[in-house]
């Protein structure tokens, strides 16, 4: 269900396209109870993502499993005072930022997205949490791919994975 495209954004890269997946209602449903049924292990507070594809699954695995839904945004994006974090990727460097308020000290706190390819987005996605006190208790992705090696630069943290490539 998901589609690769070759040389996007950039030459050289494989684009794994979630889009496939979105339109197809029993695709989309399987992967949400899959992540669903691994998250509900865990003893948890709220749901961080990250914009914009961590939104889709993070949002729908909140409202699933009755837990508030906390925004991770690019610069500039989030209208009251915020933390920010400079990161990585696989292809660009960007950042991210939080509202100071959004987490309070001690909160237990799984991080959502659709992809975890370098694990730049997620680390500034968990130091954000930890710059505010959280403590985050996992991460959770629809797609890993671990010819990156990504849980390098995630070492010390559960990760759950739906669909991994192990190569290219």
């Amino acid at each position: 269900m998901i589609r690769t495209v070759p040389d996007f954004p950039k030459k050289g890269i494989m684009f794994r396209d979630i889009t496939t997946l979105l339109k197809d209602s029993e695709a989309l449903q399987l992967a949400i109870e899959e992540m669903q049924k691994h998250l509900s292990k865990k003893n948890f507070d709220l749901i961080v993502a990250a914009e914009s594809r961590g939104f889709i699954f993070g949002s729908m695995l909140a409202l699933k499993m009755n837990k508030g839904f906390i925004p991770v945004r690019k610069p500039g994006k989030l209208p009251a005072k915020t933390i920010r974090e400079d990161f990585k990727t696989e292809y660009s460097t960007d950042a991210f930022e939080m509202h100071q308020d959004a987490i309070k000290k001690g909160d237990r706190i799984v991080i959502v997205d659709d992809l975890l390819a370098t694990g730049g987005t997620a680390l500034a996605a968990a130091k954000l949490v930890e710059k505010l006190g959280g403590k985050v208790v996992g991460f959770c992705f629809l797609i890993e791919l671990s010819f990156l090696h990504p849980r390098e630069k995630l070492k010390g943290y559960e990760i759950f994975s739906l669909i991994k490539y192990d190569k290219e």
